[in-house]
């Protein structure tokens, strides 16, 4: 990893301006150090990279560490809910599962940690704002979960998804903003136009019982819009929240 970092840094935004005094401070506030710093380097690094790495390197970027990190989250918080509510059956524990993972959730809670500030990616992308995209820090969220149980194992992985993800829980069940941002868009589409959002799946990816939905939302028109998740709801949903921020941005 090191040969390279020295390789292609100039290429990069991200940790490698600061250094691994800006990994250690990552590292202070995911309250684990790792063993493997490759590991975590590997769950921040964007595939917008991969222009620059030609054949070298394609197995850098987060997405293999995504893929792992989502099943590990999956497990941990079914444990942890298992354990929260003994008396409550299979279906209210797939509600709050449901929520508790989603890409709005884990956006949220990678906000709260500050990962946008550690995402490794190529300059045109940082200066695109790409760090900043919702779907893009859930599943930043979700690689480092993945990175965590590579390195330290499920109890380090699960310590992280209960300190990180399911911190306040009881609230992000509660909080119906995180759940309604097609409602919103909507309202604020048909009060000031009188139209309606047209959310359209761009494409799937991944086999029939494992399928990642990708989402856009069109007003007028015009893509406002896109979002990523595992149904087509999530995705929608990601896709409602990215077009109110447009919108806003242009008030």
């Amino acid at each position: 990893m090191g040969k390279f970092i020295n390789r292609f840094k100039d290429f990069f935004q991200g940790v490698f301006d600061g250094g691994d005094d800006h990994l250690d401070i990552l590292e202070k506030k995911i309250g684990y150090r790792f063993r493997r710093r490759k590991n975590l380097i590997e769950a921040l690094t964007h595939s917008s990279v991969l222009g620059m790495l030609s054949s070298e390197r394609k197995d850098v970027t987060y997405e293999r560490l995504e893929f792992l990190g989502d099943a590990v989250l999956g497990l941990a918080t079914v444990a942890y809910l298992m354990k929260k509510f003994p008396n409550e059956n299979e279906g209210k524990l797939t509600k709050k599962k449901s929520l508790l993972v989603s890409k709005n959730i884990l956006a949220k809670k990678a906000e709260k940690l500050g990962l946008k500030e550690y995402i490794i990616l190529s300059k045109n992308a940082h200066r695109d704002g790409v760090h900043t995209q919702d779907s893009i820090l859930a599943d930043v969220m979700e690689a480092i979960i993945g990175a965590l149980y590579n390195d330290g194992g499920f109890k380090v992985a699960m310590a992280f998804v209960v300190s990180f993800v399911l911190s306040n829980m009881h609230e992000d069940i509660e909080d119906r903003d995180l759940i309604n941002y097609k409602s919103k868009l909507q309202e604020r589409v048909q009060r000031e136009s009188g139209k309606y959002p047209d959310y359209r799946v761009k494409l799937t990816r991944g086999p029939e019982h494992d399928k990642i939905f990708f989402v856009e939302v069109e007003i007028g028109g015009k893509v406002r819009g896109c979002g990523r998740g595992k149904n087509k709801k999530d995705a929608e949903q990601m896709a409602a929240k990215e077009a109110l921020a447009a919108i806003s941005r242009e008030e």
